[in-house]
């Protein structure tokens, strides 16, 4: 990876934590979703239906990931420096990286764990809101996140494509050269 590239990765970290922050905001300014004031769970959280499958849904996930593990008190403060240490591990990983696709993968993880790590520290909570449930309500499965958790998710599935497709075609194209 070209020194360049591997620049404008760093760039693109602080690009999804703001995009992150800025769509947080707006949910967090609109009345309607009553997002602080559903904080400590004694008020009902608004929801703006726009589609049949999305709505834009106001969640607090105190839990990891699709509301898991949900820590409150300390281990709020352990879910803050477990996820922290791990955007640095994967930017010390970023740093040596040596294909591109790597590269795009950890940046988008890298932004996104941050992006949720500031809810955890500001609210306790991470402010979730992309409700995508109505493609999975004949499953029962609600699924509402947030931009963060989409650079997540897709860095993670580019991760794993790049770490087993990619590497796998890396060790083949090696066999063949040493033949």
């Amino acid at each position: 990876m070209t020194k360049p590239f591997r620049t404008a990765l760093f760039f693109l970290i602080p690009i999804i934590v703001i995009l992150d922050q800025w769509t947080k905001y707006l949910i967090l300014e609109e009345p309607q979703f009553n997002a602080i004031g559903c904080l400590d769970r004694s008020q009902r959280c608004g929801q703006i239906e726009v589609l049949p499958f999305f709505d834009l849904t106001m969640v607090w996930n105190r839990g990891i990931s699709f509301g898991i593990g949900q820590s409150e008190g300390v281990m709020r403060w352990v879910l803050v420096i477990l996820t922290t240490a791990i955007a640095i591990g994967f930017t010390v990983w970023l740093v040596n990286a040596a294909r591109r696709f790597t590269g795009i993968a950890l940046a988008l993880v890298i932004g996104g764990a941050f992006g949720n790590v500031i809810d955890r520290v500001r609210f306790g909570a991470v402010v979730d809101f992309l409700d995508f449930s109505g493609i999975f309500r004949p499953y029962f499965f609600n699924y509402v996140f947030n931009v963060a958790d989409a650079a997540i998710s897709v860095g993670a599935v580019l991760l794993f494509a790049d770490q087993f497709l990619m590497s796998r075609q890396d060790k083949t194209a090696e066999a063949v050269t040493e033949e």
